[in-house]
């Protein structure tokens, strides 16, 4: 019981490593996050929606959309609109918390015993509040949702860009002096190795994206995408290895560009994917069967090839943010994280079977704040990677792809090479700041 009330400590087993306590209460709000992903994913199994019905007030049989009265096939989405309620609630539970922790400096601050303990409460709270939300009433709610969706969706793709660009520099710069201090030249066999795997992904995704998502007579739109996008990667990559750039950044190079080409490239096929036209969208129909138009097809699956990476991305990308400490002093700045000042007068580990410690009492790790905006950011994108970036039509009768969610993701891609774009090139346009 004094667990379930107390700090996050201890809740380590006796087998479990020292840990400092700001990583161990980040890896269990984390997993807060991937325990709604896991019941959003089985609420929209087949088996699983067609039980959806039975929950009181959940499918009413009519609504209104914006103050207009329309009669509603809840059958056609039952499992988005599960999904939906199930994200909603995972976004007010981190929101919540990120009030909460405005301006919390240190551990000795009362409110960091809240984001540090009392878990059994917490999970009361989001069990509470996803209760809750599945009894919010039909209306304009899927509808408005799904543009809150939209651009939480758009600020956490480009959070996933900043950490793929550290990551990537962080990569490149390990080998890279691996290979100096070893004097061994298998360092850049692996450099050369992986940039070519990555090189020669994208290749083959580009080649399969203008076969499958491209028609000689049609498609223009899907044409003018991916080659737009290809070019802008071959742009950075070639700015990658100019003399100027290899002088004031030695650690650039082709392995970061070629990790931000084949994102680039995934970013785009995630785009294409959602391209409203059948002719130019190979998995349109598939995922349109939900309309009781449709009756006959096939029982719809969420589960696309752009989704199941997207899922993937997403898993990894919420564990970087909940242990990461970059080795950059500007993305630390940016994402408002730091190399723990008070790590180096800690107090002695706490002795026992669970051998953690509170490393915040002198400063705080992380801005809780801005973790908790980035868990709430990360819970609209994986509701719309779930729902494919759908949203019901206005007779509710169909879920439809919205032109929105093709040019959200395109822009978010760009917005992606341009950021890295400026880190190649930042040293020389402001050369009296330090990006060592």
């Amino acid at each position: 019981v004094s667990c379930l009330c107390g700090s996050a400590p201890c809740l380590l087993c006796g087998c479990c490593p020292s840990a400092k306590n700001s990583t161990v209460s980040r890896l269990l709000f984390t997993f807060f996050l991937f325990l709604g992903t896991l019941v959003s994913i089985i609420m929209i199994i087949p088996g699983v929606e067609k039980e959806l019905y039975k929950l009181p007030g959940f499918c009413e049989g009519s609504g209104s959309v914006l103050g207009v009265q329309t009669h509603v096939d809840c059958g056609s989405f039952l499992g988005h609109k599960a999904v939906y309620r199930m994200g909603f609630a995972m976004a007010a539970f981190f929101f919540l918390f990120a009030l909460l922790m405005v301006c919390v400096r240190s551990s000795k601050d009362p409110r960091a015993a809240v984001q540090n303990g009392f878990w059994f409460f917490k999970f009361l709270v989001l069990v509470g509040i996803t209760v809750g939300a599945f009894y919010i009433p039909d209306g304009a709610f899927t509808s408005v949702w799904f543009y809150f969706g939209v651009v939480g969706s758009f600020l956490f793709i480009l959070i996933q860009l900043i950490l793929l660009i550290d990551f990537a520099h962080s990569w490149s710069q390990l080998w890279l002096r691996n290979a100096g201090e070893s004097n061994a030249k298998g360092w850049y066999a692996a450099l050369c190795i992986v940039t070519f795997i990555f090189y020669a992904a994208s290749i083959v995704a580009v080649v399969l994206l203008y076969i499958y998502y491209t028609k000689p007579e049609d498609c223009t739109e899907g044409k003018v995408l991916i080659s737009i996008n290809l070019i802008l990667c071959l742009v950075v990559s070639a700015v990658s290895i100019l003399p100027k750039i290899q002088d004031a950044q030695p650690h650039s190079g082709l392995l970061q560009a070629s990790l931000i080409t084949l994102y680039t490239v995934y970013v785009t096929w995630s785009a294409l994917a959602n391209v409203p036209t059948p002719t130019c969208n190979p998995t349109l129909l598939v995922r349109n069967s939900t309309s009781s138009a449709m009756a006959t097809q096939p029982v719809t699956t969420w589960w696309d090839a752009p989704s199941i990476v997207g899922l993937i991305i997403f898993i990894l990308c919420t564990l970087f943010i909940s242990v990461r400490s970059s080795d950059h002093p500007q993305v630390n700045k940016l994402m408002l994280t730091e190399e723990s000042a008070a790590g180096a007068g800690e107090a002695a580990v706490e002795s026992g079977p669970h051998r953690a410690y509170d490393n915040e009492q002198d400063g705080v790790s992380y801005n809780y704040t801005f973790f908790h905006l980035c868990l709430l950011l990360a819970a609209l994108y994986i509701m719309m990677t779930l729902t494919n970036w759908y949203r019901p039509d206005e007779s509710l009768q169909a879920l439809t792809s919205p032109w929105a969610a093709v040019w959200v993701k395109i822009c978010s891609s760009w917005a992606g090479l341009l950021l890295y774009l400026w880190t190649l090139v930042a040293p020389l346009v402001l050369p009296d700041r330090d990006f060592s």
